[in-house]
């Protein structure tokens, strides 16, 4: 039987640690940026540099359900680590930049590359998941280019052609008037998945404090924000509870969903219900 107009409505996120979720949508299960590397083992950020996990992830590769795609922001060991290449199942497709695709294709893995504004497409029934490739900066100046390249990535749920739900994830960014881009070719996202910690690479910041973090979502105006990345390695300075201050300030607070690692989260009814 075919599925209703609500079926989106039980759509979920699970929360792993550091940027890696279990996204269930209609009927598709997605993975974002898998890092499985256990407390205490290094993530290998490049250029020699590396940081020490300080949690442990709430699943491990073995009890990932039935995968429909993992999505890759970039190539980065807290986002694809060591574990994750060994463990992984080679079925389902990864959805990551060009660079990275190049890297994962030679271990033996079914990459999608996409650049900006590229969309690639799942389809079972009436319904579709579109993956778009969005800009994302991870550093600027000559940093921004000693790290691999970096894509936001917007999935929309879509039944019979119509789209019911839009859920954006941030990859690792910085704000700017590439959100700006994002928010104009997107309007009404339902979710954000906000990659935050303040990240200092050689004495910069290369993913959002609190400060970025809040500007973002005035530049998105989601219905809701989920924040990851932000207590799970050294190398992340601008604790969760700075950003969320500085949101209630804003009076952006309400907007705000916290996920505790191993924590299922319901996403809030899309705007298009009903």
């Amino acid at each position: 039987m075919a599925p209703g107009p609500e079926e989106h409505d039980g759509d979920s996120l699970t929360f792993v640690g550091t940027a890696t979720t279990v996204l269930r949508l209609g009927r598709f299960t997605v993975l974002t940026d898998p890092n499985f590397l256990h407390r205490g083992q290094r993530a290998y950020l490049g250029k020699g540099l590396w940081s020490r996990r300080l949690t442990e992830p709430a699943l491990t590769v073995g009890e990932l359900p039935d995968l429909s795609a993992v999505v890759l922001s970039h190539l980065h060991g807290d986002h694809f680590d060591r574990v994750s290449r060994a463990g992984l199942g080679r079925d389902a497709p990864v959805v990551t930049t060009l660079q990275a695709a190049r890297r994962l294709r030679r271990w033996g893995f079914d990459t999608h590359a996409l650049d900006t504004w590229d969309t690639d497409v799942l389809r079972d029934g009436d319904q579709e998941l579109r993956m778009t490739a969005v800009p994302a900066v991870h550093a600027r100046g000559v940093l921004g280019a000693l790290l691999p390249p970096v894509m936001g990535t917007m999935l929309e749920l879509c039944h019979s052609g119509q789209v019911v739900r839009r859920v954006y994830l941030s990859g690792d960014t910085l704000t700017g008037d590439h959100v700006d881009a994002v928010a104009d070719r997107f309007p009404d996202i339902d979710t954000a998945v906000v990659h935050l910690g303040g990240t200092r690479v050689l004495f910069h910041t290369v993913t959002m404090d609190d400060e970025q973090g809040v500007d973002f979502l005035t530049r998105i105006a989601a219905r809701e924000a989920v924040p990851v990345h932000h207590s799970d390695y050294g190398v992340f300075r601008s604790p969760l509870s700075a950003f969320l201050t500085r949101a209630d300030d804003r009076g952006l607070g309400t907007s705000i969903r916290t996920v505790e690692a191993g924590e299922t989260l319901p996403l809030v009814p899309s705007a298009r219900s009903g």
